[in-house]
C-alpha cells in the first residue's frame, strides 16, 4: 500500500450529507479508514433505520471494492445523556453519572450491550464511550455528568463493565479521555487543560480506571488533549510520546487502538493548525487519527514526514496493523433491525437504579394529588408532566416540583441556563446535581442524572411513594457526600 493511502487508512473523518452513497464516496474517494456520524449525517424520519443499514452497507462495499478486506470504522459518540448523536428510535439512555449512581455493574453490562447491539443493527462498528474520567465535580468545566463520579474506584468498575457489555455485543468501545479530562478545569474544546498533578497522584485518582480498563482487555482508548505537566510540559497528551507510549504503554501496558480525541479542537488547533497535529500524533504513539481539520491537508502531511525521516513507515504499518486486527473483532452477525429500540426496559431499569434522594423521607410520597412544574426546557416539563399524568396525578396545581437544569449539562454552579424562580417543594437535578446543595432545607432533593422519559418515569414513581430511590450520590454535593442516599 502506497504511504499516502497509509497514512489515510489511520483517519477517521466528519463528512458532509446523509445519502446512501455519503459514506462509501469518503471511503473510496479519500481511502479514510472511517467516518464519525453526528446528527446531520443520519436520516430522518420513520426511516431511519433503514437508511442508515443501507447507508453503512455501501460503505462497507466500498471498503471491499478499495482493496480492504476489514471492516470500515463507522463510529459515533452515544454515552447516553447529552453525548448522544443517535435519536429516536435508538433507545435514550441517561448519563454516565446515571451509572455510576446505580453502581450496578451487571446492570452496566447489560445496557451497554443492548444499546451495543442497537449500533451495530444500524451498522456501526465504533462506539466512542465509555467516559472513564474522574470528575472533581463542580469545578469540573468539560465533562461533568457524563463522568460516573468522583470515586475512581466507581469510575472504574462502571467502566469496565461497560466495555464488557459493547464487546459483546460486537461494537468497539473506546473509552475516554486518557489520562483523565475530569480533573482540569479548562475545556479542551476550547482551549488548552494543563494537569498540574504529579503521575503519582494521577496514578491514585484519575488513572486508576484506565488502569483497570487495561487489565481488563479494552480494545482501545481515546486520548485527552490535555498536558501532563508533570510528565511533559511540552506538548497535550494527545502529541505527547512520553505520555502515550511512555505512561499508556510501557507503564501501564496498553497494547490496543490509541484514538486522539478530535484533531480539530480548539487545543490542537491554536497550536498545531490543520494538519501537523496528525504528525505529532503519530510521533507520540496514537493510532487513530480522530477528525482533523483538513484530512488530505494530513495525509499529505504524513507522507511528507515519511519522506523526510520524521515517520518511519513502519511506524504507520504498526498502526494500521492494529486498526485491521481491531476491525476484524466486529465480524459478528449483524443484528435483525428489529433490535433498534427494542431495550426501553433496560433503559427504565437504569433510571430506577440511577435516582438518588438525599433528603426528605426515603419511601414516602412527597407530592399531593397534584403537581406544578417549573424549571428545565419546555420538553423537560413535557415529559415530567406525562410522567405525572400516567401516574394518576394532577398537572397545573398542587406541590410545585422545580426541575434544575436547562441544558448545561456541565454546568459546575447548577446555574443552567432556563431554570425558573422559586425554590420549589421538590427539587429535581436532571444533570449534574451540584444545585441540590441550595433550596429550603425542608425540600425534597431528588438527582435524577438524565432527562429520557424513563429518567421522569422513574422520578415520578419515588415521587409518589411507588419505589423508594435507590441510587447514591456519585459525587459530593454541597454536605452531602459521595454515597449518600436513601
Amino acid at each position: 500500500m502506497p504511504t499516502d493511502r497509509l497514512a489515510a487508512q489511520l483517519i477517521v473523518g466528519f463528512y458532509t450529507g446523509s445519502g446512501e452513497d455519503s459514506i462509501a464516496k469518503v471511503i473510496k474517494n479519500e481511502h479514510l479508514g472511517g467516518v464519525i456520524l453526528f446528527p446531520g449525517n443520519v436520516p430522518s424520519g420513520s426511516t431511519m433505520t433503514r437508511d442508515l443499514r443501507a447507508t453503512s452497507q455501501r460503505a462497507q462495499d466500498a471498503m471491499r471494492t478499495d482493496g480492504r478486506d476489514w471492516p470500515a470504522i463507522i463510529s459515533v459518540d452515544q454515552e447516553g445523556g447529552p453525548v448522544a448523536r443517535l435519536g429516536s428510535p435508538v433507545t435514550e439512555l441517561p448519563s454516565g453519572m446515571a451509572y455510576g449512581a446505580a453502581h450496578d455493574p451487571a446492570l452496566a453490562t447489560r445496557t451497554a450491550q443492548g444499546i451495543g447491539q442497537e449500533l451495530r443493527a444500524l451498522g456501526m462498528t465504533m462506539v466512542f464511550a465509555p467516559d472513564a474520567d474522574v470528575t472533581i465535580g463542580a469545578h469540573d468545566p468539560t465533562v461533568g455528568v457524563r463522568s460516573p463520579g468522583s470515586d475512581p474506584q466507581r469510575v472504574a468498575s462502571t467502566a469496565v463493565a461497560q466495555v464488557k457489555g459493547y464487546t459483546q455485543a460486537g461494537v468497539v468501545p473506546v473509552v475516554k479521555h486518557f489520562p483523565g479530562h475530569g480533573s482540569v478545569t479548562t475545556d479542551s474544546h476550547v482551549g488548552l487543560p494543563v494537569q498540574g498533578a504529579s503521575l503519582g497522584v494521577l496514578k491514585k485518582r484519575d488513572l486508576v480506571p484506565f488502569q483497570q480498563l487495561v487489565g481488563s482487555g479494552a480494545p482501545a482508548v481515546m486520548s485527552a488533549h490535555v498536558v501532563l505537566n508533570m510528565v511533559d510540559p511540552s506538548a497535550p497528551s494527545t502529541m505527547s510520546k512520553p505520555v502515550l507510549t511512555g505512561v499508556l504503554r510501557q507503564q501501564m501496558g496498553f497494547k490496543g487502538l490509541i484514538i486522539t480525541d478530535a484533531l480539530q479542537m480548539g487545543a490542537v488547533q491554536q497550536r498545531y493548525g490543520p494538519a501537523r497535529g496528525a504528525v505529532q500524533a503519530l510521533k507520540a504513539g496514537a493510532d487513530v487519527l480522530l477528525m482533523p481539520a483538513d484530512p488530505s491537508a494530513s495525509v499529505k502531511a504524513i507522507t511528507a514526514a515519511v519522506g523526510s525521516g520524521e515517520l518511519t513507515r513502519d511506524r504507520l504499518i504498526e498502526s494500521a496493523a492494529r486498526i485491521v486486527a481491531t476491525m476484524r473483532r466486529t465480524t459478528t452477525a449483524q443484528p435483525a433491525a428489529s433490535a433498534v429500540g427494542a431495550h426501553q426496559a433496560d433503559a427504565l431499569a437504569l433510571a430506577r437504579a440511577s435516582v438518588t434522594q438525599i433528603s426528605g423521607t426515603c419511601g414516602q410520597r412527597a407530592v399531593g394529588d397534584g403537581v406544578r412544574v417549573s424549571g428545565g426546557t419546555a420538553r423537560d416539563r413535557a415529559r415530567f408532566e406525562a410522567a405525572a399524568r400516567k401516574a394518576g396525578l394532577r398537572v397545573g396545581s398542587g406541590t410545585t416540583v422545580r426541575l434544575l437544569g436547562g441544558g448545561a449539562y456541565n454546568a459546575g454552579s447548577g446555574k443552567a441556563s432556563g431554570d425558573e424562580g422559586g425554590s420549589g417543594q421538590v427539587m429535581v437535578s436532571l444533570d449534574t446535581p451540584y444545585a441540590l446543595s441550595a433550596g429550603p432545607a425542608a425540600a425534597t432533593r431528588i438527582a435524577a442524572f438524565g432527562r429520557t422519559s424513563a429518567t421522569f418515569t422513574a422520578v415520578v414513581d419515588v415521587l409518589t411513594g411507588k419505589q423508594k430511590a435507590s441510587g447514591t450520590l456519585p459525587v459530593d454535593v454541597g454536605r452531602w457526600k459521595v454515597g449518600a442516599g436513601c
